[in-house]
């Protein structure tokens, strides 16, 4: 048996939000080396501040300014910090109760060792050169006791913050089953491959190893032919940054000719319009070896009873 194969995978997208009146203020002062809080039903002054009362469930009324210095509630060190996050050294992630604030907000806090850390330490804040209203306008926290580094002298952003961009990445290694390695070394070649349950005899591409429906390993391959029917489907009319194909278009539930089970692909290659229930596809390669697309290929479309099962 051939050995399963593995690859490097990254999926990654920028979230993108409103701020909102209270998060928008919130971030709006720090661009101004300003940290805010909102005091609670309760007398409890939170900070960050809510956008929601956690008792009364009512918006804050006017934030007010705390810190900037505070005091290391807990924390833990960061020996070897991951790409993206505030500091390439080691550091210590900690919670830290600013001046005036009853709740930690947790930072990062540039102590230089373990040794130096402890619950209590007080901490000022070390805002970044430049400053956009973002959390990151805190560069990190460091200790009271030592000289402040510098941090420039550059202006904040002007005008009211109203909307933030977090870039999320996650970068992970991913081994493919024997069944699923079979599956893509056969796309290569231009091949579907599916597995048979032994016990009830349902097909299933991609191969998942073993039937859900009686739980037994399905170990023998089946070849299937690259046309199918499309059973169910939707027209994505929305684009985001970073598109490949152009709304609008479809994604749809293409059923393989002799499959039991249908799989996600687009199809292509005819007005969005003309795309409906029953729609027998053809695969279209491409040049790496694997289906850029499904299309029409002109046969009447599959009686409902045919795939009604599969729905």
């Amino acid at each position: 048996m051939a050995d399963p194969l593995r690859a490097p995978l990254e999926i990654q997208f920028d979230y993108t939000r409103s701020l909102g009146p209270v998060l928008s203020e919130f971030m709006t002062a720090l661009a101004g080396r300003r940290i805010l809080g909102a005091r609670g039903a309760d007398g409890r002054v939170y900070a960050p501040p809510f956008e929601y009362d956690p008792v009364s469930s009512e918006p804050p009324g006017e934030l007010t300014e705390v810190g900037p210095e505070g005091t290391v509630v807990s924390w833990s060190w960061m020996p070897d910090p991951l790409e993206g996050q505030p500091l390439a050294g080691p550091f210590a992630w900690a919670l830290i109760r600013l001046d005036g604030a009853d709740t930690a907000m947790l930072h990062a806090v540039d102590a230089g060792s373990p040794a130096a850390m402890r619950s209590g330490l007080r901490v000022r804040p070390r805002w970044a050169a430049s400053r956009v209203g973002s959390i990151r306008d805190i560069a990190c926290f460091e200790p009271c006791d030592r000289p402040a580094a510098s941090a420039g002298d550059e202006a904040g952003a002007a005008g009211t913050v109203t909307g933030t961009i977090t870039p999320v990445r996650l970068s992970y290694m991913h081994t493919a089953s024997p069944g699923e390695s079979a599956y893509l070394r056969g796309l290569a070649d231009h091949r579907l491959l599916g597995q048979r349950c032994g016990v009830c005899g349902q097909v299933y591409v991609p191969p998942r190893g073993t039937c859900p429906a009686d739980g037994v390993p399905t170990q023998e391959e089946v070849e299937l032919p690259d046309t199918g029917t499309v059973t169910t489907f939707c027209v994505v009319n929305v684009g985001y940054p970073g598109q490949k194909v152009t709304p609008p278009y479809v994604a749809a539930a293409v059923l393989l000719d002799g499959a039991d089970i249908a799989f996600q692909h687009l199809v292509l290659g005819c007005d969005p319009g003309e795309v409906r229930m029953g729609l027998r596809v053809r695969a279209v390669w491409n040049d790496a070896g694997g289906i850029s697309h499904f299309a029409p290929n002109g046969e009447p479309d599959a009686a409902y009873e045919t795939y009604a099962r599969c729905l």
